[in-house]
């Protein structure tokens, strides 16, 4: 069995709900938290096949940019943003640029999908790239130590203990 399968699983179990890419790493993360938040989840639908449905940038790369936000953006209301931040986007960033660049040539969600297929988008593509995804995504925080799991749904310190 690939590592990915149980992952790859749940994902295709909540494309199936209908949400898409950009929702699914919200859920995921919220899910990591014990935690739910409809809101952030609906408005990262904003996101969805390429921004606003334009086929640009893919969800899974603006949504996996807004989890690391949401983990390690500046919080403007007490003033504190973790050093590394701006780090962490860029190495997300770089690791997304690169692997769809090599398999797809662009990080736009209609080239990614196909979208001009005749025979119609291939969106099993998104699967194992949101697994891909999620799985780099916790390597990054977990090499810069940052805390993507909370207990009791509370938002602490995104920092883990030394």
């Amino acid at each position: 069995m690939n590592a990915l399968e149980p992952l790859e699983s749940a994902i295709e179990t909540l494309s199936q709900k209908g949400y898409c890419c950009s929702q699914i790493l919200a859920l995921l993360i919220l899910g990591a938290q014990g935690r739910e938040n409809h809101d952030l989840v609906r408005s990262l639908g904003g996101l969805c096949h390429g921004i606003g449905q334009s086929g640009d940038a893919c969800g899974i790369l603006t949504g996996g940019c807004c989890v690391i936000s949401y983990l390690v953006g500046p919080d403007v209301e007490a003033g504190s943003e973790l050093v590394e931040a701006k780090i962490i986007q860029e190495e997300f960033v770089d690791w997304f640029k690169d692997i769809c660049e090599e398999k797809w040539g662009s990080i736009h969600c209609g080239i990614i999908i196909d979208e001009d297929n005749p025979a119609g988008p291939d969106k099993s593509h998104c699967r194992h790239l949101l697994a891909q995804t999620w799985t780099c995504l916790l390597g990054i925080l977990t090499r810069h130590n940052v805390a993507y799991a909370t207990r009791q749904g509370h938002r602490e310190s995104a920092r883990t203990a030394a």
